[in-house]
């Protein structure tokens, strides 16, 4: 064996052993600790708590393992092998560098050494601390195991805080705990009470452990406006036990309405809240794709009061294409959250090649989350982002996000397909045969042909067949002048730019035609840019679309202008009435009719009982100083209990003057709250203040009396 490979080779057994009883030490602390953890804070933090002892375990098992190297084989080997003569260290030396007679005993020493193990220079174990350290964790683990928590095993009572006097043979509360058990989705551990009044989460086991003395018979739990709650008894206490669905007001009864009434006790119910989704990036609702872009990350974040799932679904909705050739799909795909439970992270990665996202699209992304609330989770769909692809062929409009204008943008497209395509077969010309290109120059004036007859609809015209001469007699069209106008205007057939066909879809074009909305300078500019594409459309039919195109961007400039008017007009509509029957006039028939005058329907209010009670308790004719009919008002509480800003507060004090009609602070804390909980009543005209010793003077003068 080489020299290099010797001191691998007697070191490793140690370095094992080391560790070993490094880790059987940690060991026992690393479980106590965490049975602790588990006990205090759940096992999440005993999870952490293992995690992060092992790898200080770890770290100090190596630490204390890298001692046994080189230099310590070397003192071992010499206190321990007589036969190596204190010359050890040659077995490590290099041959190169020693003399004769150190190679001669480098040689001797490696012969000797095989003699051994390299088992034997491991040290022993820790046995008696390792053997202490494991009683001592098995101890504590055990305390933690049956030490009882908060809200389990034999509750601890508290003295009661009623303060009622005591009557003999009349049972009283002495002793009381409420134990409020959340439900399991809320991860909120059990708890004890002292006091009879508490809030916990809806859905919670509410439980009551109370002792009376002397001994109760048949003591209840009785709700204010609901059922009586009985106890059952278990030793020396009774208990009772119900969920809670909604907040409540109760007494303590032990003797079955005997003796002094006890104290109200409120129970809360707090309803859990919906997850809250909001988007960390994009910042805005719209975002462009930027050049060399190839995927999209969205961010959002969803928080709850209890817990978020760790999934949550991603609805894509692409919208590709262009004009009517737009298609939709929509799809929905999984994602996993990242942090805590309630404040967790999603952030998909959307891949536009794996989605078909392409040039001319929207991609519409929106986050679906659920909490952890049991049997039915709260489902909130959050805010939606819009990743916008725009088409090379047509530049971005900068002032109309979000805003889909289906008229005047597609002509103005159209018009401008038309000088690309004649451009086009300029460009082909020398490529082209003579009656090819005259073809080719036709169809495209045939194109615009039927743009100008879609804007000319706008100022009115039946048919764009041929413009007017300039020797025209200008013959004017009206209703009422003898010839018929033909019925309603023929519609072209489908083709280049059909989906405007609805524009002049309905009416007589004299007065009724989509120009009826157009301001006069606006009709104007329209006009001339069908002029200038009545020039262009017979340069193009006659085989010149060089000469055609001239004419072709001064109507594309006018129709620009036109898109960008900022006032448009629309026509009027009358009233609608039925005809007049002329038969029936000046006969004095009036059967079959009605009058028409609608009944006027009382406006209920809402707050009629607690009116009619406030009134009562006041000091007004309407007062009443002794008992008052409470009974409507018991109910109005419960009725509108989603308009009041403390419901039991009121039935409390519904209760209080119920039980003693002549309490005068009670009778005035009621009216208080019956003021705060009616509608605010609506704004009236105020009345004038009377005139002051200057307004009276000027109105005396003003009248002709005496200042």
């Amino acid at each position: 064996m080489s020299a290099g490979d010797l001191p691998t080779r007697w070191t490793a057994p140690a370095k094992r052993r080391v560790m070993a009883d490094s880790l059987a030490l940690a060991l026992p602390l690393i479980i106590a600790t965490a049975a602790i953890g588990w006990r205090l804070f759940g096992i999440v933090a005993a999870v952490v708590i293992v995690v992060i002892g092992s790898a200080i375990a770890l770290f100090f098992a190596r630490h204390r393992a890298a001692r046994y190297d080189q230099r310590w084989l070397v003192r071992a080997l010499d206190a321990i092998r007589p036969d190596l003569e204190d010359s050890a260290d040659l077995l490590f030396a290099d041959p190169a560098m020693l003399g004769l007679l150190e190679r001669l005993q480098q040689a001797r020493l490696a012969d000797r050494i095989d003699g051994d193990s390299p088992q034997s220079l491991r040290p022993d174990w820790s046995r008696r601390l390792i053997l202490i350290l494991w009683i001592a964790g098995l101890i504590m683990i055990g305390l933690v195991l049956f030490w009882p928590r908060p809200g389990h095993g034999p509750p601890t009572l508290a003295p009661s805080t009623e303060a009622l006097p005591a009557t003999p043979g009349i049972p009283r509360l002495v002793a009381q705990n409420l134990r409020i058990i959340p439900p399991a989705y809320t991860g909120l551990p059990p708890r004890d009470s002292a006091s009879l009044d508490a809030r916990a989460p809806v859905g919670s086991r509410i439980e009551w452990t109370l002792r009376f003395d002397p001994q109760a018979t048949v003591p209840a739990i009785q709700p204010i406006g609901g059922a009586r709650l009985g106890l059952r008894r278990d030793g020396a206490n009774w208990i009772a036990s119900r969920t809670l669905d909604a907040s409540f007001l109760y007494r303590v009864d032990p003797a079955s309405g005997r003796g002094p009434t006890p104290p109200l006790h409120r129970i809360d119910a707090i309803a859990d809240s919906p997850p809250q989704v909001r988007a960390i990036s994009p910042a805005a609702s719209l975002t462009m794709v930027t050049a060399g872009q190839r995927s999209w990350t969205p961010v959002f974040t969803a928080t709850d009061d209890y817990g978020v799932a760790a999934t949550a679904r991603l609805r894509i909705t692409l919208a590709l294409g262009e004009g009517e050739n737009v298609t939709f799909s929509e799809r929905e795909i999984a994602l996993s959250g990242s942090g805590p439970a309630r404040d967790r992270r999603f952030t998909p990665r959307l891949d536009f090649s794996a989605l078909g996202f392409g040039a001319g699209g929207d991609m519409v992304v929106q986050l679906i989350v659920r909490d952890t609330r049991q049997p039915v989770a709260n489902e909130v769909r959050g805010p939606s982002l819009i990743l916008r692809w725009p088409s090379p062929k047509q530049p971005e409009s900068s002032g109309l996000q979000g805003m889909v204008n289906t008229t005047l943008p597609a002509y103005f497209r159209s018009q401008r397909q038309i000088i690309i395509d004649a451009e086009t077969l300029i460009r082909q010309k020398r490529g082209l045969a003579a009656d090819r290109y005259l073809t080719r120059s036709a169809s495209i004036g045939g194109d615009q042909q039927i743009l100008r007859g879609r804007y000319s609809q706008f100022l009115g015209g039946e048919e764009e067949e041929t413009p007017e001469s300039p020797t025209a007699d200008g013959e004017q069209h009206s209703d009422d002048d003898g010839h018929d106008h033909g019925g309603p205007p023929r519609q072209n057939a489908p083709g280049f730019g059909a989906p405007e066909d609805v524009l002049a879809d309905f009416g007589h074009p004299h007065d009724d035609s989509p120009a009826s909305s157009l301001d006069p300078e606006t009709r104007a500019i329209l006009k001339q840019a069908v002029d200038e594409m009545w020039q262009s459309e017979l340069q193009l039919k006659q085989g010149h679309p060089d000469l055609a195109l001239p004419f072709a961007y001064r109507a594309l400039r006018f129709i620009k202008e036109v898109q960008q008017a900022t006032r448009i007009f629309l026509s009027r509509v009358g009233p609608e009435l039925p005809p007049i029957d002329a038969s029936r006039r000046m006969t004095g028939k009036r059967e079959g009719l009605s009058s028409r005058v609608l009944a006027i329907a009382p406006v209920e209010g809402r707050d009629g009982p607690a009116a009619a009670a406030w009134r009562a308790l006041g000091d007004g004719p309407g007062a009443i100083r002794g008992p008052i009919a409470l009974d409507a008002l018991d109910r109005w509480p419960r009725a509108q209990a989603a308009h009041l800003p403390d419901p039991l507060a009121l039935s409390g004090a519904i209760d209080a003057v119920r039980r003693d009609p002549a309490c005068l602070p009670c009778r005035a804390k009621l009216r208080a709250l019956l003021w705060t909980a009616m509608a605010r009543p609506p704004a009236h005209l105020a009345r004038r203040r009377p005139a002051d010793a200057g307004g009276a003077r000027y109105l005396g003068a003003m009248g002709g009396g005496t200042p």
